[in-house]
């Protein structure tokens, strides 16, 4: 993995974190809407996190595939994983 492995991991131990508060929160029969909120702000870490993972593989490896000149394969699996994207 070529992303910063110390940004990316702060940002995961993030939403445990946050992951956690939310099972507290559901034990603590808490309001809806709360917990709604909360898994909504933990998404959006984990979307970030994402988001610096695959701007470092297009940085690094499809960059890489392209300069040697087969880069077919790197994009293939950059347009499948879109494909997952866009499904969810």
């Amino acid at each position: 993995m070529k992303a910063d492995h110390t940004q990316v991991r702060r940002l995961l131990k993030t939403a445990r974190g946050q992951i956690d508060g939310i099972l507290k929160m559901v034990d603590e029969d808490r309001y809806c809407l709360d917990v709604s909120n909360q898994l909504m702000a933990t998404q959006s870490i984990l979307k970030k996190a994402n988001r610096m993972v695959l701007r470092a593989h297009m940085d690094s490896c499809v960059r890489a595939a392209a300069a040697s000149g087969d880069p077919d394969g790197k994009l293939e699996e950059l347009a499948a994983l879109l494909d997952k994207l866009a499904d969810g």
